[in-house]
Formats: structure tokens, sequence, C-alpha cells
């Protein structure tokens, strides 16, 4: 048996994939004076959280601060770290729709259209 702890404070531990950086890189060369993406969490939908992810020109103060690829950066909000700690962003296509998924191990609950999220 191990004990876990669990600390608020730790940093997020997120990660991206090959083809959410290749996308985030597509989209920040359009937009010059953005430094990166900044990942929050908002109380919406229909099963308690969503996902808010922007393009910024600079992190918010107590935001972490994850080096993705030399050119991409992911900021994410300090009050969204335990709702996304250990979660992996993607980019999908499929036919002629593309989407960023989140792969979170922390979700106990998907809402079906896939926008909100439970932990």
């Amino acid at each position: 048996m191990t004990i876990e702890t669990y600390d608020p404070n730790a940093k997020a531990d997120v990660s991206m994939t090959e083809a959410a950086i290749a996308h985030v890189r597509k989209q920040l060369a359009k937009k010059p004076e953005m430094k990166g993406i900044r990942l929050a969490v908002k109380k919406s939908g229909c099963s308690g959280f969503k996902y808010d992810i922007r393009f910024v020109e600079e992190a918010r103060e107590n935001d972490d601060s994850l080096q993705m690829a030399d050119d991409v950066v992911l900021f994410v909000a300090a009050d969204a770290r335990a709702y996304v700690r250990g979660t992996e962003i993607d980019f999908t296509r499929e036919g002629l729709n593309s989407t960023i998924k989140f792969n979170n191990p922390n979700a106990k609950d998907l809402c079906g259209c896939g926008e909100s999220f439970n932990v």
C-alpha cells in the first residue's frame, strides 16, 4: 500500500502530442504578438467544468509556464492545476473536422458532446 500526498500548489504536469504542438505552432505563426496558449478551467457545461484555451501575449500571475517545444509555451492557470494535472492535449482530424482533445485522467464524467467534464 502506498500513500499519496496531494499538493494543490504543485506544478501542473500537462503534455501535448506532436499533432497538438504542430497545430498550435501553425496558429501562433498567424499571430506573432501571441507568446503561447493558456489553459484554464471554467464552471460550465452539463458535467460541471469546461476547458478554456486561448492564445495569449503573456502569462498571468501564478500561471505555470510549460515549454512544450522551442517555439510553443503552454501557460496553465493556477486555479486549474488540480483539474488538469496529468492531462495530455491532442489535436485530431476526422474527415473535414478537427478538434483539440483533452485526455484528462482526473475526469470522472464527460458530457456526451465532449465539451465538459467532472472530477
